[in-house]
């Protein structure tokens, strides 16, 4: 936890896909501070015409290596999710050549009742975590 859910378009090697996975889990480490092996990635390859990224009116140009990353995380100060948001975008640019124009976040909150990491049980709520 945080799960973090990435939609693009398909077309990226497994290299592309495996640097991309890291650079983002390099944001949440240094954004969050969660543990090294907290680490939950799902990844969604779209066909062209399944993927509509616009920009909201804001005027921001999109290209093919568009990235949606849909966080789900428990509650997480404006200060780290600034840290987040700026962090992966550079991380992607650097590690990956994706444009920070290219990179869409959202951040959904939930609480430590809303978590299982196996075995039928809320860890959070055991004091296992």
């Amino acid at each position: 936890m945080p799960l973090l859910r990435i939609d693009m378009l398909e077309g990226r090697s497994d290299a592309e896909l495996e640097t991309l996975l890291d650079a983002a889990h390099g944001a949440m480490l240094a954004a969050f501070g969660v543990p090294a092996r907290d680490r939950y990635q799902i990844v969604h390859e779209h066909k062209p015409s399944r993927l509509i990224v616009q920009d909201t009116g804001l005027g921001i140009a999109r290209s093919d290596r568009v990235v949606v990353f849909q966080v789900t995380s428990r509650p997480r100060t404006r200060a780290e999710k600034q840290a987040f948001y700026t962090g992966l975008c550079a991380a992607l640019q650097e590690r990956c050549g994706i444009a920070p124009s290219d990179v869409v976040i959202a951040i959904t909150e939930n609480a430590d009742e809303d978590w299982s990491f196996g075995n039928g049980e809320a860890q959070f709520l055991t004091g296992a975590l």
